[in-house]
């Protein structure tokens, strides 16, 4: 993704804070079973808290990285279906970028700007998730995620969020946001 994410992020933020985040939805998942034996007593509360934050960033990980593509090959503009729709509901290309990208912008504190798709009304949705607890409570399929953590731009960017977010826009992979909103109108 150099040079608009640098490799020591793209190593440290897949390697360090994505394995994170599956060892520990394992090991809340682990808990639970034990628990459900009875071969572990739990703060179940905590628990299920971990496991939410845990699950949902390796879901939300999950998506971001196909979600780029390297420069030269990422970027641009939409074709296909999304396109129409992007077109169609946020006014043009260039207001929905703006919208997406002012989502990514002001998150409070950390989390992800996301395109989401609304099956039970057709009609594509912006939205911010503040860390990324409960989640999957939307039950939409996500077409599109931004990581605004800071480990997804510190080292290069330190505290310029917005120039991170202006940069990643030249490796979005459009293919993959395809696929998905293809998927998600089945």
């Amino acid at each position: 993704m150099e040079p608009v994410i640098s490799e020591q992020i793209m190593t440290l933020h897949h390697t360090k804070h994505h394995q994170a985040y599956v060892n520990g939805a394992n090991a809340a998942l682990e808990k639970i079973e034990k628990a459900s034996r009875g071969e572990l007593e739990i703060d179940v509360r905590a628990v299920l808290r971990d496991l939410s934050f845990n699950l949902d960033g390796h879901k939300l990980h999950s998506i971001f990285w196909p979600n780029m593509a390297p420069p030269g090959k990422g970027g641009g503009k939409p074709g296909g279906a999304i396109a129409d729709r992007i077109e169609k509901e946020f006014n043009g290309f260039d207001r929905f970028k703006k919208l997406f990208s002012d989502a990514a912008k002001t998150v409070e504190g950390v989390g992800w700007a996301l395109l989401l798709y609304d099956p039970d009304t057709d009609r594509l949705v912006l939205t911010q998730i503040e860390k990324q607890n409960l989640m999957h409570l939307a039950q939409l399929p996500i077409l599109l995620s931004l990581d605004v953590w800071e480990h997804a731009y510190y080292l290069q960017y330190k505290n310029d969020r917005a120039s991170y977010v202006d940069a990643w826009w030249q490796v979005v992979n459009w293919d993959d946001v395809e696929k998905r909103f293809s998927k998600a109108k089945v």
